[in-house]
């Protein structure tokens, strides 16, 4: 039996990731002649009901696990912008300085740096649905505690351990849709499950400013949380498990359980049986780093979406501030304008899996079927999209056009950073297949960091460069870092995943 110590790309050939994450055979390399010498060993192909494997799942049952992670997400998601109207209210009920205010808001963006290292590979040891369960039931409470929250420490710390809950999302999400949708339909799931969660970061400072200016700030977390106490009951009732070590395991055990017989096993669990549980969870818990400090993939695909979310993050923060102290809105109608964020998020989301899906086929039949290099192409006029629509939005801001300029720009620039999120997603989740949660999560982890730190400098830039020239030198930065970066992935990407750009 060959253990197959690599993780394959959709063309069949292998990642990187092989000189740095611990072995896992994959399923489908088990042929019939290896299973009649082996009649014990459990597999899909061989012993058990395609319904078991989620490749092979209905299109039903697939639908409902990607709608499940996409309400979830939503709201773990708005929780994260849902304060920013509010701020000044509770820096002055709970004495905080603005700064930490901001820090209250933006500590929860902090924590989903630190959380997928944790949730992914953990997912990939105990299972999705386990690690999904657990972090709804730890969000919910922590979100709570925000809501009856008397003292800055203990908000500012429930909101970091909330975060810390919620952001498992961003490694399960990727880990999920890998397990039951094939390359081939990897942008339109990933455009059904983002048409939910993109809107979440836009709308959140919406409902925000509609609770502030009408009821206390406290209803922000209590109305969330019913929200997140009903997703607990469907996620325990409409989710399954998709991971096929764990799925492979439960069904060997059945078999050893109803047979009487100890001699059935998984390849997978024949490969943990020589290390210890304490073995299996340092290596797991240390892939995502591993994979972030050595793989050359996760550290460019890092460096283009770290960059481009904490610009996202820039027009979050900040976007309230222009509406309320440049053109004197109130903080309700200043909330509103995050429509056109929320819009360039959705429209991003539906046409970029369109678009995902139609330039890997074509792409295909050019160059040959599966090579994840396909998605790339497909940044470049994305983010070029960004650029133009965050320089539009700059320059109209700076001379007080008309707001529908100013909602243009920043509808354009989410437009193009949602279509170029999509494509490195798309991209990860292609090339490492074995391992999808913990290089979904080594990657949030630079994004993590820069929605965290990016808005902090925001006010800054704008007052000393003013909108237009502040949002130009941003653009600027992206067509140096993003374009550079993306073109060294489409050249050197297929041989970094093959091991050969060392």
């Amino acid at each position: 039996m060959e253990s197959i110590q690599k993780s394959h790309t959709s063309d069949g050939t292998a990642s990187q990731a092989e000189d740095i994450v611990e072995p896992i055979p994959t399923v489908n390399s088990l042929s019939v002649p290896e299973k009649i010498v082996d009649p014990f060993l459990i597999t899909f192909t061989l012993d058990c009901p395609d319904v078991s494997n989620p490749k092979e799942w209905s299109a039903r049952r697939k639908w409902a696990a990607t709608d499940v992670l996409s309400a979830t997400g939503f709201n773990r998601i708005m929780v994260s912008t849902i304060m920013a109207p509010a701020l000044p209210l509770i820096a002055r009920e709970l004495k905080m300085t603005s700064t930490q205010a901001a820090m209250a808001m933006s500590i929860y963006t902090l924590a989903t740096a630190f959380g997928p290292l944790v949730a992914g590979p953990l997912s990939e040891v105990y299972g999705r649905a386990s690690i999904l369960h657990t972090s709804n039931v730890w969000f919910l409470a922590w979100n709570i505690v925000c809501g009856f929250a008397k003292t800055k420490e203990i908000l500012i710390s429930a909101r970091f351990l909330a975060g810390f809950g919620a952001s498992s999302i961003f490694a399960l999400a990727g880990g999920v849709l890998g397990d039951i949708w094939s390359p081939e339909q990897r942008g339109r799931s990933l455009g059904v499950f983002l048409a939910i969660p993109v809107l979440a970061a836009a709308v959140g400072p919406i409902i925000g400013g509609f609770m502030a200016g009408r009821t206390t700030w406290r209803w922000m977390f209590w109305a969330t949380s019913i929200f997140q106490a009903t997703m607990v009951l469907v996620s325990f009732t409409a989710f399954r498990e998709t991971f096929t070590p764990i799925i492979l395991k439960r069904l060997a055990e059945k078999k050893r359980r109803t047979t009487g017989d100890s001699r059935y096993y998984t390849e997978y669990e024949r490969l943990d049986e020589r290390r210890s549980v304490s073995a299996v969870l340092r290596s797991a818990l240390w892939r995502p780093m591993q994979l972030l400090f050595f793989n050359p993939v996760i550290q460019i695909v890092s460096l283009i979406s770290g960059f481009h979310y904490g610009i996202l993050y820039i027009v979050l923060s900040s976007f309230a501030n222009l509406w309320t102290q440049e053109y004197h809105y109130s903080v309700e109608l200043s909330g509103l304008h995050y429509i056109s964020v929320a819009l360039g998020e959705l429209v991003g989301s539906q046409l970029g899996g369109h678009m995902i899906d139609v330039i890997h086929r074509r792409l295909a039949k050019r160059w040959g079927d599966g090579a994840c290099e396909h998605r790339i192409p497909l940044m470049f006029p994305a983010y070029g999209i960004c650029y133009v629509g965050l320089i539009v939005y700059g320059w109209t801001a700076q001379f007080h056009v008309h707001w529908i300029a100013i909602d243009i720009g920043a509808f354009m620039a989410a437009l193009g950073m949602q279509i170029g999120g999509m494509v490195t997603q798309a991209y990860v989740i292609d090339s490492f297949v074995e391992h999808t949660s913990s290089a979904t999560a080594a990657t949030q982890f630079l994004r993590s960091l820069t929605a965290f730190l990016f808005p902090l400098f925001a006010p800054s830039l704008y007052e000393a460069m003013g909108y237009g020239w502040g949002n130009t030198a941003l653009a600027g930065m992206g067509v140096v870092i993003g374009y550079a970066a993306i073109f060294l992935l489409w050249k050197r990407g297929k041989a970094w995943r093959l091991g050969r750009g060392q």
